[in-house]
């Protein structure tokens, strides 16, 4: 992984308790246990908590592929929302499908044991290393 780039730096994926569980490779596993600052006034995860957590997981199963000093930044993510959850703890399984010299494509699922709550894809702009 790159070494310049790690979770403890990112005080938003600290603030929502994001977890990785496993990231090489161009794959990332993040995982998140509900607590009730997640919810929304249904009582469900709010949208927005899956959303960051799997751009997260794009961004960190990237990392994993940047050469030292180089960045990457999303361009744009679509999610699908496909289940609702109201406790227990979410998996975010990632993966970087194409990196080319300027742009990747990554895709994430997220599941509550075996169900699956959400599909995402993302591009990200990949930035050359700082002089």
């Amino acid at each position: 992984m790159n070494a310049d780039h790690s979770l403890a730096a990112n005080p938003f994926a600290e603030h929502l308790a994001l977890q990785v569980e496993s990231a090489a490779d161009g794959r990332c596993r993040m995982a998140l246990q509900v607590v009730p600052s997640h919810l929304n006034p249904h009582g469900v995860v709010h949208g927005a908590v899956l959303f960051a957590l799997a751009d997260t997981a794009m961004g960190h199963a990237l990392y994993t592929r940047l050469a030292r000093g180089q960045s990457c930044t999303t361009i744009e993510i679509k999610i699908n929302f496909l289940a609702a959850v109201r406790a227990g703890r979410i998996v975010c399984a990632s993966e970087v499908l194409r990196a080319g010299r300027s742009v990747a494509y990554l895709e994430a699922r997220l599941h509550a044991d075996a169900r699956l709550l959400a599909t995402a894809s993302g591009h990200f702009a990949l930035r050359a290393p700082r002089a």
